[in-house]
C-alpha cells in the first residue's frame, strides 16, 4: 500500500508536507479532508495505528473547533465519540494526516517526516 495523504489544499502546513514529498519524488494519494472526510471506522484505525491519544487528531486552532465548543465536548468523550465528531466534519481534523496503513503522522515537521517517510522512496 502506498501513502495516503489527507490534506486541505489551501492549508499552509499541508503545502509544506506536499512540497516535502514532491521534492523527494515520494508518491502518495492525496485526499481532500473536507470533501472526502474519513469515516469513523477509518479514523479509529488511524488513531490506533498512530499510537497517539485521540485528542491529538483535533484541529484545536480551527474556527470550527471553537464554534462547536469541542474542547468541552471531548473532555470526557470516549475514543468512539471523538472519532464520530472527527468524521462529522473534516475541518475538525488536524492536518495533514499521512499513513501507509501502519504508520501515521499528524501535522508536518520535517524531522518527523524524515524519520517516518524518507525510506518510502528508496
Amino acid at each position: 500500500m502506498g501513502l495516503t495523504f489527507y490534506l486541505l489544499p489551501q492549508c499552509g502546513t499541508c503545502k509544506q508536507a506536499k512540497k516535502w514529498f514532491d521534492e523527494r519524488n515520494i508518491d502518495y494519494t492525496a485526499i481532500h479532508i473536507v470533501e472526502e472526510t474519513p469515516s469513523k471506522e477509518a479514523i479509529l484505525e488511524l488513531i490506533e495505528n498512530s499510537g497517539l491519544p485521540a485528542k491529538k487528531f483535533f484541529n484545536t486552532s480551527g474556527m470550527k473547533y471553537r464554534e462547536l465548543n469541542m474542547k468541552d465536548k471531548i473532555k470526557d468523550a470516549s475514543i468512539e465519540e471523538m472519532a464520530g465528531y472527527l468524521a462529522s466534519d473534516g475541518m475538525l481534523i488536524k492536518r495533514p494526516i499521512v499513513t501507509d496503513g501502519q504508520k501515521v503522522t499528524i501535522g508536518f515537521k520535517a524531522d518527523t517526516f524524515e524519520e517516518a517517510w524518507s525510506k518510502i522512496s528508496e
